[in-house]
């Protein structure tokens, strides 16, 4: 099985800017990133960016990096214009690994690609993990999934789903049962039909109403389908204190 790994990297970020060349014990996170796709079997690795800072930070690596339109309102739309400019077959799977995932699990990027291989109906494969708390459960920022034993995701969502009817007394932080809850982990792999596809369609109600961009799939009646992640990944970079986190955590030992 053939799959190919590309990388969104945008400079231009509203909420940390410049992210992807902070650098993490002294070299930039983007190279960081790269260096765990190229420890894939994925057969090319390409970094779509929208800034040649970027693009010169990667010259010593082994990749492809191109420079895509500024103008994207996200990486899958930049996924898609590689996808076109490389004219890649329809049939081709894309593994988008987010240039701010620094821990990014090589492992999880080769199972996400088989997930769709194996399911040749599906449009898009991505993966989950068992919720772990109450806390994470009632999380918004957390994002939750329920599927079929198919493997067929049925819905995303920031609310905690599955809901135990019977376990909420009088509120909300009643709620304690979360044994069948599941986690989202926002790593997809797409054929590159659904891929352009996906980019050419409009916002849809409820992907506007969760903030979530693979419902727009889900209610265009793309089949998305999901398998528990091998390993649980360490959270990406979002913000500055999340670059300090994750400096601490790779920092050498006394």
């Amino acid at each position: 099985m053939n799959f190919k790994i590309v990388i969104p990297a945008r400079f231009a970020s509203t909420r940390f800017p410049g992210k992807p060349l902070e650098l993490i014990n002294g070299q930039p996170m983007i190279v960081r990133v790269v260096e765990r796709a190229l420890a894939t079997q994925a057969a090319s690795v390409t970094v779509a960016t929208d800034d040649e800072r970027i693009a010169r930070a990667l010259v010593q690596l082994p990749i492809e990096v191109m420079l895509t339109d500024p103008n994207h309102p996200s990486g899958t739309d930049r996924l898609a214009e590689v996808a076109i400019k490389k004219q890649w077959s329809d049939t081709d799977i894309i593994v988008n690994v987010q240039g701010d995932e620094p821990m990014m699990v090589p492992g999880n990027v080769q199972q996400v690609a088989e997930c769709l291989y194996r399911h040749s109906d599906a449009a898009i494969a991505t993966l989950c993990t068992p919720i772990q708390s109450e806390q994470e459960l009632l999380d918004p920022n957390v994002v939750k999934v329920v599927c079929t034993h198919q493997e067929q995701a049925l819905y995303f969502s920031r609310a905690p789903i599955p809901w135990p009817r019977d376990a909420m007394r009088h509120h909300l932080k009643d709620q304690r049962l979360y044994s069948q809850a599941q986690r989202h982990i926002g790593l997809y792999a797409y054929r590159v039909a659904s891929l352009i596809q996906l980019s050419e369609l409009a916002p849809t109600p409820l992907e506007m109403t969760e903030q979530l961009e693979q419902l727009r799939a889900m209610e265009h009646g793309l089949k998305v389908v999901i398998t528990p992640a091998q390993e649980v990944p360490v959270a990406g970079v979002d913000t500055p204190e999340d670059l300090a986190r994750i400096n601490l955590l790779l920092s050498p030992l006394p």
